[in-house]
C-alpha cells in the first residue's frame, strides 16, 4: 500500500539549519528529503557568512599585529597586503569547508532534491519542473538574503554588499560603511587595517543598536583610535554618482554630504521567504520572517521554521539548535521548547564582543545586580598588550543566579563560554568564585565582577 506522503519530513534549504534538520530526522528513522534551489549547497555561514569573513579578518588582524609589534620589542618592516592572495586563501579554505559539507549532504541518509519549491497546500510543494512532493511535515530553512533598500540613487552608485565585499580584489582608498551591526563592523575593521580610510554611518544613537550602550561606546573608542570614523544618529537621504560616490544625509538636524571612493551597504538581511507561497497556506509572517513558537512550529502546525528565516536570531549555532528541536518535534509530534536562557552573540572585531543571556537593556524594568571589571587592570591582558574593554556579569539580587554576561576585549568569543556554561547550569556568582581559575589567564577576570556582586548580596543579608 502506497504511503500517504512521499516523506515524513521535507526540509527546504541545505544550509547549516537544513542539514541539521535532515541529519536529525533521518537518525530518528524518518523518511527525509532536502529540497534545495541554489546551485551551491552548504548555506550562508560556509559560503558567504561566518567562515569567509573570519578568514579575511584573520589576514587583516595578522597584518595589524605585524605593524604594532614594536610595542613588544620586535622591529617589523610593516607588511604589505596582497588582496589577490588574501582572497585566494579565503576561497581555498571555503572550498574545503563547502566540499566537506557537500559530501555530508550527498552521502546522508536522506534524499537530496534540486528545485525551487512552492506550497500548493500544507502537505505539498511543487517544483518549477512541475514535480510535486508531499510530506507529513515541512521544515523551512531558507535562511536570509541581503535587504533591498529604496534610497534614491543607491542602485546608481552600485555599492558593495556583504557578498561582493568578501571577494573585493581592489582596496578602495576611502570607504563608507552603511550600518553598525556585526557584519558592518567586522568588514569596516578589515578594510581599515588593510589601508582604506573608513567611515561608518549608523542610524541608531550607538553601534550595535540592540546591545548595551557601554559595549558600543568602548568599541567606538577603539575604532576611532585606529582611525575609523564613526558617525551615529545618521539619517540617509540619497546617493549620487559623479567622479566619486556621494552620500547625502542628515545628522543633528544638519544636512551633510560625504564623498567616498566606495560604499559598502551593510544595512542588514531579510528572511528569505519570497516565492514559497506561504500566504496561500496560512503561514503567519512578521514582515518576511516566519512566526514560530518556542517549539519552532509556525501557525500551520505541520510546518516548522529554523534559522534566519524565522527572524529570531541570525546566529548559526542557534539555527542548529532550532533545527534539531524542529526535527525532533516534527518526527515525534512532541512539543519540546527552545531554551533561550543562554543565547549568545559574538562580534569578531578587535576588541571582540561577546554576550550571553539577558542584558541590562533587557532587564531595565526588573531588579538585578551588575558589576564590571576592566582588562586594563588585569595581569594577563596587560602582558598581552590587549587592555581595551571589560567584562560584566548581570545577576538576580537574592541568590546571585547569573542572568547575563558581556565581554568586550581579547578573545571575548572564547571567554564568554564560561558564562554560557554558568547560565546553562543555572549557576550563581558564588559558583564562579568557588570554581578554580588558572593564573595567569584571561578567564580568571570573571572572578572579579562575581566577587563584587557576591559581596553586595552578602552585605544585604546581614
Amino acid at each position: 500500500m502506497k504511503a500517504r506522503f512521499d516523506y515524513d519530513v521535507a526540509v527546504i534549504g541545505s544550509g547549516s539549519a537544513g542539514f541539521a534538520v535532515a541529519r536529525t530526522a533521518a537518525s530518528l528513522g524518518a523518511r527525509t528529503a532536502i529540497i534545495e534551489a541554489a546551485k551551491q549547497v552548504a548555506g550562508l555561514c560556509i559560503l558567504r557568512g561566518c567562515m569567509p569573513s573570519k578568514a579575511l579578518l584573520s589576514c587583516s588582524n595578522r597584518l595589524h599585529a605585524i605593524r604594532t609589534a614594536g610595542e613588544f620589542g620586535i622591529e617589523s618592516v610593516g607588511g604589505v597586503p596582497n588582496l589577490s592572495r588574501i582572497i585566494a586563501r579565503k576561497r581555498r579554505l571555503i572550498g574545503e569547508f563547502a566540499g566537506y559539507r557537500e559530501k555530508q549532504i550527498f552521502d546522508g541518509d536522506f534524499d537530496f532534491i534540486r528545485g525551487r519549491p512552492e506550497f500548493l497546500d500544507r502537505h505539498t510543494v511543487r517544483l518549477r519542473n512541475g514535480r510535486k512532493i508531499s510530506s507529513r511535515s515541512f521544515v523551512i530553512c531558507t535562511g536570509s538574503r541581503i535587504t533591498r533598500h529604496s534610497f534614491e540613487g543607491l542602485d546608481d552608485v552600485r555599492p558593495m554588499d556583504s557578498d561582493t565585499a568578501l571577494n573585493c580584489r581592489r582596496l578602495p582608498k576611502s570607504l563608507a560603511v552603511l550600518g553598525g551591526g556585526p557584519v558592518a563592523l567586522e568588514l569596516s575593521q578589515y578594510f581599515s587595517r588593510l589601508g582604506s580610510r573608513v567611515t561608518i554611518l549608523q542610524r541608531s544613537p550607538h553601534l550595535l543598536s540592540k546591545s548595551d550602550a557601554d559595549l558600543a561606546e568602548c568599541l567606538r573608542k577603539s575604532f576611532e583610535h585606529e582611525g575609523i570614523r564613526v558617525l551615529t544618529g545618521v539619517q540617509l537621504l540619497r546617493f549620487e554618482k559623479r567622479r566619486r560616490k556621494i552620500i547625502h544625509f542628515k545628522r543633528s538636524g544638519r544636512s551633510q554630504r560625504l564623498e567616498m571612493d566606495e560604499i559598502l551597504n551593510a544595512l542588514g538581511r531579510t528572511s528569505n521567504t519570497e516565492g514559497l507561497g506561504l500566504e496561500r497556506i496560512g503561514v503567519n509572517l512578521r514582515g518576511a520572517a516566519i512566526r514560530v513558537d518556542r517549539t519552532m512550529r509556525s501557525s500551520v502546525t505541520n510546518i516548522f521554521a529554523a534559522g534566519d528565516v524565522n527572524g529570531e536570531h541570525e546566529v548559526v549555532h542557534i539555527a542548529i539548535q532550532q533545527a534539531e528541536l524542529a526535527a525532533i518535534n516534527a518526527v515525534t509530534g512532541a512539543h519540546r521548547k527552545m531554551d533561550s536562557r543562554a543565547v549568545a552573540l559574538a562580534v569578531f572585531t578587535e576588541p571582540q564582543i561577546a554576550t550571553v543571556g539577558r542584558s541590562e537593556r533587557d532587564l531595565e524594568r526588573k531588579q538585578f545586580l551588575t558589576a564590571k571589571y576592566p582588562f586594563d587592570n588585569h595581569g594577563k591582558s596587560i602582558i598581552m598588550g590587549e587592555t581595551s574593554g571589560f567584562v560584566k556579569i548581570i545577576a538576580e539580587p537574592k541568590r546571585g543566579k547569573i542572568l547575563g554576561a558581556e565581554c568586550i576585549g581579547p578573545e571575548a568569543s572564547d571567554l564568554i563560554h564560561e558564562m554560557i556554561a554558568m547560565i546553562h547550569m543555572r549557576a550563581t556568582v558564588f559558583d564562579v568564585m568557588a570554581m578554580p581559575h588558572y593564573h595567569p589567564t584571561l578567564a580568571e577576570i570573571w572572578t572579579y565582577p562575581a566577587e563584587e556582586i557576591a559581596a553586595q548580596i552578602t552585605k544585604s543579608r546581614t
